[in-house]
């Protein structure tokens, strides 16, 4: 969409465009009312009935982890056994409340933001769009919410409580607190607490009624000229809104930095902790207002830093020094365009670009769509390791009826990433490189703390793999080695025909081959991977028979095309979203 230049055209395409806009209105807000509470009962009730039943067993089970551990020392332990009941007690009732207003949510914005999708640009049919669309993929979409719930609640939970009291290895040693430093850390949160939420609600205060002003200021703008929030159809009920309910936002921000405050002090006595220092405590309470000052500074665009002091809080030596952030990004970037300088013969590639749709711009900022090369990734992979052996008709059984394999689940995942870092490290990318026209860097990686989390170890895994400098035997022979071997000691690869005989450069890819499979496991865990992993494997498992690679159970094969039919309908509109036609790039993989 243009925006329009000049006050007239401006005023004459708001005018015009107000009558369109309530009607648009008016009806997503009735498809609203009526598919609303449908799906806020499917989401409220299926939810609250796998928690509260599967609560007993959480209790149970917690409880068993926790005393059975090594990984955390008797200290600990007690304190934990002592203090655990409370949020055990607590996470059915906290889970139920945000089911309701998750499920209550979902079901009023999902028909709204649909019904103003529709009528975006690329769209045949419009009319039709308007009344059909956001009905039956939103109560779809409630029953794939109670699923990954299930999920998560069922697998993901058992998970990490199984980890917790696996053994420790040699080199691990458990986690305990240190009595003789806890007197310290109480008195700096004693005196942090009540100075911090002073200080902070004071700066917050003070700089409310800029807040309100600029914001009310940049809204109206906006408004007249059609552009930011305003320039899709889809976001202008959103920021209009965003116009009359501004003044709450400013209280709510408020409100947020007060509740902050108490955070930020009691990290205090952390670091008093960590630090074993009662100055250094002291310390970061006070660098704590210069951060919150010079964070709320550059959100309203007023001058740089803050005047007030910003004391070290850390010691110097100290693994988790202070880092200065704007210089870390200024370095980021001027690395990657020297690199881009260097190499700038390769092929050139493409960031991932913003979808011009509000539905698109959410799937961009989400994990999933890297998910979404991942899971292409390991269906392409899983033909090619099926069709040499590599995966057995079993471990696909047996991952599909009891949910259990990480031959499948973990290990291929994996070695999909693992082949990724290695083309990654062959052209001397500064990121990781998707496919040959696509390359995820620190600037258009989704911003998500979780993903933050993966991102960074990848690349310093990256950079690890091209030290190694792997020939094509190596490569070729690392794709059975991580399908079939153990991989936890170097005499693991004994015999196993792999052609370097350096034993450095063996513990090394062992190392990073455990490293990914602990990365694919924690991402396993997420609501949602499951779902889509076993789907994937379902899609392998029948293909698989089609084509006379494996001969399967009769028994599993009409249980999957059992669960196929009755989840093609659920499925059916985000295969209809991925589409090439509403502009979510396919055929981009991590192989």
């Amino acid at each position: 969409m243009e925006t329009p230049v000049g006050f007239l055209a401006k005023l004459w395409s708001l005018v015009s465009f107000l009558p369109f806009f309530i009607l648009l209105l008016l009806l997503g807000c009735a498809r609203a009312i009526l598919i609303g509470p449908a799906v806020a009962a499917i989401v409220f009730f299926g939810d609250s009935a796998v928690i509260v039943g599967l609560w007993p067993a959480h209790f149970f089970w917690t409880y068993c982890c926790v005393l059975k551990t090594k990984r955390i020392g008797l200290v600990l332990k007690i304190l934990a056994v002592i203090c655990l009941p409370l949020p055990l007690l607590l996470l059915p009732v906290l889970s139920i409340l945000g089911s309701l207003l998750a499920g209550v949510g979902y079901g009023v914005f999902a028909p709204l933001m649909a019904t103003f999708e529709a009528v975006g640009e690329g769209i045949a049919d419009k009319l039709s769009h308007c009344f059909l669309d956001g009905t039956a993929s939103t109560i779809r979409g409630a029953c794939m919410v109670v699923r990954d719930v299930t999920d998560f609640f069922f697998h993901s939970y058992f998970s990490f409580m199984d980890e917790l009291s696996e053994n420790m290895g040699d080199d691990e040693t458990p986690f305990d607190i240190k009595l003789s430093y806890l007197p310290r850390s109480f008195l700096v949160v004693l005196v942090a607490v009540p100075l911090d939420v002073l200080m902070i609600t004071a700066v917050a205060l003070w700089k409310s009624p800029c807040m309100l002003l600029k914001g009310w200021q940049r809204l109206c703008e906006d408004l007249v000229g059609r552009e930011g929030p305003f320039l899709e159809t889809v976001c202008v009920p959103f920021a209009g809104l965003a116009i009359v309910l501004w003044p709450f936002a400013v209280v709510a921000g408020v409100i947020a930095s007060f509740l902050s405050s108490f955070i930020l002090g009691l990290y205090a006595g952390l670091i008093a902790y960590q630090e074993d220092s009662f100055q250094m405590g002291l310390s970061y309470m006070i660098a704590a207002v210069a951060l919150y000052d010079e964070y709320t500074n550059d959100l309203l665009y007023l001058r740089e830093g803050s005047c007030l002091p910003r004391p070290k809080y850390r010691k110097a030596g100290s693994p988790k020094h202070e880092v200065n952030h704007d210089g870390d990004e200024n370095n980021i970037a001027a690395e990657c365009e020297e690199k881009q300088e260097l190499h700038g013969r390769r092929k050139p590639r493409r960031n991932l670009q913003r979808s011009k749709t509000f539905m698109e711009t959410i799937q961009r900022l989400r994990p999933i769509q890297i998910w979404d090369w991942l899971f292409r990734s390991c269906e392409m992979n899983g033909r090619i390791l099926l069709s040499e052996g590599l995966i057995s008709c079993e471990d696909i059984e047996e991952f599909i009826t009891k949910g259990k394999g990480k031959k499948l689940s973990i290990k291929l995942p994996a070695w999909c990433i693992l082949h990724c870092l290695i083309r990654s490290a062959n052209y001397d990318s500064h990121g990781l490189l998707i496919s040959d026209d696509v390359e995820v860097t620190n600037f258009n990686w989704p911003k998500d703390r979780v993903f933050d989390w993966i991102l960074g170890p990848l690349l310093v895994l990256k950079e690890q793999m091209k030290q190694l400098e792997l020939t094509e035997e190596e490569e070729t022979c690392l794709r059975k080695l991580i399908m079939t071997n153990k991989n936890e000691k170097p005499s693991d690869w004994d015999d196993c025909g792999f052609p370097s005989s350096d034993s450095v450069k063996r513990a090394q890819l062992q190392a990073i081959i455990r490293r990914l499979q602990g990365i694919v496991t924690h991402m396993s865990r997420i609501p949602g991977f499951r779902r889509r992993f076993l789907n994937l494997a379902r899609a392998l498992y029948l293909e698989a028979i089609d084509a006379g690679t494996i001969d399967g159970s009769r028994k599993v094969e009409r249980r999957v095309k059992a669960d196929i039919a009755t989840e093609k309908l659920q499925c059916r509109d985000v295969v209809e979203a991925n589409s090439p036609s509403n502009g979510t790039p396919r055929g981009v993989d991590i192989v």
